[in-house]
């Protein structure tokens, strides 16, 4: 057990940061990996298999946050397609909403 638990952490490392973690969120990647099962992370393909709607996601990265967590969400651009194309298609409007957390508050009512 404990070989398994030393593999799946060394590639977690590998895998980029995934945008609905507490500590990486991004509410616009977020969105779109629980839509498309997976994300982007600089130009690779990572699926995952989100069992929580969207705002299971965002909630928990509230309460992080309300209870003193520190988070370093990545650069939108790493969460771009290959070729530059960033996934959610709305060009430079959706970069600044996972950078800071506080005030855009959108995303919890769906």
């Amino acid at each position: 057990m404990t070989v398994v638990a030393a593999a799946a952490m060394a590639s977690c490392g590998r895998r980029g940061k995934d945008p609905c973690a507490p500590t990486t969120f991004s509410e616009q990647f977020c969105q779109d990996a629980v839509r498309s099962g997976g994300y982007f992370w600089n130009g690779t393909w990572y699926p995952m298999v989100y069992s929580n709607p969207y705002p299971y996601y965002y909630d928990s990265y509230r309460t992080f946050r309300s209870n003193g967590g520190q988070t370093s969400p990545a650069p939108a651009i790493t969460y771009g397609r290959p070729g530059g194309v960033e996934r959610g298609g709305f060009g430079s409007t959706g970069d600044g909403h996972g950078s800071g957390g506080e005030g855009h508050g959108s995303g919890s009512g769906e």
